[in-house]
């Protein structure tokens, strides 16, 4: 609850800040003399951006759920299904966290963890995953989403996601107006400048948006592979789990997802990856 009221916070503080930039340099003044309801877009741009990533968070599971057709493990049918419903609860109780559903999915070797609440979360794997390392390293790998739950991550990733939106929406509609009106001969809006001009202005300041997002959750991998780390007691099987996955061609994550996955990312599209190359992680942990 205290993450939802930051949420809901945030995204106040950022539409105050942006009023306040807005009247200190009297932009709000002009927009409102050219006839834009500057609180109307402020309030638009508040319930878009809060509604949709609020939304996402509480709907996350039951997603997640269908997007990779995981099977939630109720009574282990195996010794594997055993084993990890075993270990998640202890590192769930070592995390000081509710103990998650645990589901196992059909797929090359990933795993995620989402959830609106740390205490009723989910933590999935893949059977790639299961067929293709030790139980050390799967459990190293374990370590690491329930890491995520216990820090917060699928709440704060939803929040900074809520707040640039909130950025992306009122600023492509404060250019797409001011566009408009100065290409429009008679001082009216024609609409069509506004319209081309939003449009192309979300595309780019979502990208923006995309990469600060980006660099968020990369920061989030080394906590979560510190986090695995910790919870076992040693970085020896975090960092084999993330050799072995270097060797290894994981699966795609759905986008809803990927963030908390433990997918690889290198290129040069980089910049909009969820995650750190394996090299950077490992080396980070070494370090530790």
């Amino acid at each position: 609850m205290k993450r939802i009221i930051l949420f809901v916070l945030t995204n106040i503080a950022v539409l105050v800040v942006m009023s306040v930039v807005l009247s200190v340099l009297g932009l709000d003044r002009y927009l409102h003399a050219q006839g834009l309801n500057l609180g109307g877009l402020l309030a638009f741009s508040l319930v878009v951006g809060f509604t949709g990533a609020i939304f996402s968070l509480l709907i996350s599971k039951p997603m997640a759920k269908w997007s990779t057709g995981a099977h939630v493990i109720e009574q282990p049918s195996n010794s594997t299904e055993l084993w990890l419903l075993d270990t998640v609860r202890r590192l769930a109780a070592s995390a000081g966290i509710g103990m998650p559903e645990v589901a196992v999915y059909e797929g090359e070797p990933n795993a995620f963890a989402t959830g609106a609440n740390r205490n009723d979360a989910l933590v999935a794997v893949s059977t790639g995953l299961l067929q293709n390392m030790t139980r050390e390293e799967v459990e190293a790998v374990l370590g690491h989403e329930v890491a995520h739950i216990a820090n917060g991550d699928m709440v704060t990733m939803t929040l900074l996601q809520g707040v640039v939106n909130t950025f992306v929406v009122f600023l492509s509609r404060v250019v797409g107006y001011m566009v408009d009106r100065a290409l429009s001969r008679d001082g009216q809006s024609s609409g069509i400048g506004y319209m081309v001009t939003v449009i192309v202005c979300q595309i780019v300041f979502g990208l923006l948006a995309s990469m600060i997002v980006a660099w968020f959750s990369r920061q989030r991998e080394f906590r979560a592979d510190a986090g695995s780390a910790q919870l076992l007691g040693s970085k020896r099987p975090m960092i084999n789990a993330l050799a072995r996955l270097g060797q290894m061609h994981e699966s795609a994550l759905p986008q809803s997802v990927a963030a908390l996955g433990i997918n690889k990312s290198a290129g040069v599209m980089e910049l909009f990856a969820s995650h750190p190359p394996i090299e950077q992680r490992i080396a980070a942990l070494q370090q530790a």
